[in-house]
């Protein structure tokens, strides 16, 4: 079966009339598949899975058992003709059909050198995308390796390129959504080079079994056609390759860096150079103005990166609690055991399990644990018995991190008949503030080596008037300025009298 992300792409090519013997020469799908899915409904998900089940499609080829064979066979004489590889399987006790036997040999047999073939694009037809990576020096003499994603419209050569922190799928389909804003909207197809970030499991040739769910999900929603190259075929991947080549040679390779900022500087003024105002050396025209060309064939971007949310399927854990990227995030009581679904965004979780939904700020992996007042105050509420609630107090103040740790620590072995009294206290204070709040006061105690609870309270107080000060000074930059009167300046009398003598 077609992945569905494949039977998207060709739904996309039909709905702009392109003609059925284009369309098999592009995808490399049979004329015949074509009308079949043609009269398809549109694709809605690409759970690959799940349709297969549905389609009760997976029954195992009687040929596969022989691929070790053919391979053996192959790699002592690659031009073996397939009836003899066909022959020698069934004297070992093959009992299949040709078409599988073939498709196995077809498979395993190396593939032939071909010449390469340039095609130029055209408007709106495709982009080229790839990440990169290169070893920059800075004048220091530092080194650090620099990740970068670079995207580039096949027809105007009109690039966009972004220094990245990984080669992750979620900062491909974010740079990716960026690239198409910066383009001014989003060609028929997206052609990659097929990385492991977004093909989890390829077929032969070019065709790809299975695609990472959140990269087809995104496409999926943009409304544009996945491309990927065949692997080891430079023929058809090589423009792709190109354009990260280009992006060494042409810009890290002859520049030198004062930081990082300078790095980002420099690059955004080469992109705009190289788009604004040199000439492409393929078409002897400047990308702007062929893209200006090309604006009218590229659709509308649907997502932002704001607004672009990764689905996540999360499950809800007896505390009350979503690990999400190594950190924890609260949930109600009444979501404990429950799966859900985490709606990712660049700076904020969505988390929905049931009835319940819950929004986060998105922390780093590994930060303490995130959660909301009343979520906190749920929990508690649950608990029954006094000494099950003072362990409850506790247990909440101990995840603020390991300064809260510290703290409870020597004011448990400074007073020990009194530790139910620091829980409380202290907790009383942790209601009346934020998470962040609460553990900046509890760090800046530990940090000047007074560890009390009335060092906390001054903490915070004064965290209070700073934040008190900080909004009256915007209200006050937020009025509007009355003008100034004009006072007339009073004359003495030696004044009056130079006046009257003039």
């Amino acid at each position: 079966m077609l992945p569905l992300l494949k039977r998207h792409e060709i739904q996309v090519l039909l709905s702009v009339a392109i003609p059925l013997d284009a369309i098999a020469e592009r995808t490399g799908v049979s004329v015949a598949t074509i009308k079949r899915i043609r009269d398809e409904a549109p694709v809605e998900h690409v759970d690959d899975r799940a349709e297969h089940r549905k389609r009760g499609i997976g029954r195992p080829s009687k040929a596969a058992p022989f691929a070790d064979d053919v391979r053996a066979w192959l790699e002592e004489e690659p031009d073996l003709p397939t009836q003899e590889l066909l022959r020698r399987a069934l004297e070992k006790g093959y009992g299949g059909g040709k078409s599988a036997f073939y498709s196995l040999v077809a498979s395993a047999r190396p593939a032939r050198t071909a010449p390469v073939v340039r095609f130029e694009g055209l408007p709106g037809e495709s982009s080229q995308h790839d990440f990169g990576h290169v070893d920059v020096r800075f004048v220091d003499g530092t080194k650090k390796r620099v990740h970068f994603f670079a995207s580039r419209l096949k027809y105007s050569r009109f690039v966009a390129v972004t220094l990245v922190p990984n080669e992750r799928v979620e900062t491909l389909v974010r740079t990716l959504v960026k690239h198409f804003r910066e383009f001014g909207g989003v060609p028929l197809l997206a052609v990659f080079d097929r990385p492991r970030t977004i093909v989890t499991k390829s077929g032969p040739g070019r065709e790809v079994e299975q695609f990472n769910t959140t990269f087809a999900e995104v496409m999926l929603e943009l409304g544009v056609g996945a491309e990927m190259c065949a692997p080891r075929s430079g023929n058809q991947k090589g423009s792709v390759e190109q354009l990260v080549k280009w992006v060494k040679s042409s810009f890290f390779k002859w520049r030198m860096f004062a930081d990082e900022r300078d790095l980002e500087a420099q690059l955004a003024a080469w992109v705009r150079q190289v788009n604004f105002e040199t000439p492409n050396r393929a078409t002897a025209e400047i990308p702007e103005a062929r893209r200006q060309q090309e604006l009218p064939r590229l659709r509308p971007v649907r997502l932002t990166p704001e607004t672009l949310a990764m689905r996540v399927p999360v499950f809800v854990g007896p505390t009350a609690e979503v690990m999400f990227e190594g950190r924890a995030y609260s949930m109600p009581p009444q979501a404990a055991n429950v799966p859900g679904t985490a709606f990712v965004y660049e700076d904020r979780l969505r988390i929905v399990a049931g009835r319940h939904e819950v929004e986060h700020a998105r922390g780093k992996p590994g930060d303490p644990p995130a959660s909301l007042p009343e979520h906190r105050a749920d929990k508690l509420a649950a608990v029954h018995g006094a000494r099950a609630r003072l362990y409850e107090k506790r247990e909440q103040l101990l995840r603020l991190g390991p300064d809260a740790l510290a703290l409870l620590t020597a004011l448990t072995h400074r007073a020990p008949t009194r530790s139910a009294e620091h829980v409380e206290r202290l907790y009383a204070l942790y209601e009346e503030h934020d998470d962040d709040a609460m553990r900046a006061a509890i760090s800046r105690a530990v940090a000047r080596g007074t560890l009390t609870i009335s060092a906390v309270g001054e903490a915070l107080s004064s965290s209070d008037r700073a934040k008190d000060e900080r909004e009256l000074d915007r209200t006050r930059e937020a009025q509007p300025r009355a003008p100034r009167a004009h006072v007339a300046k009073k004359r003495t009398p030696r004044a009056e009298r130079k006046r009257g003598a003039r």
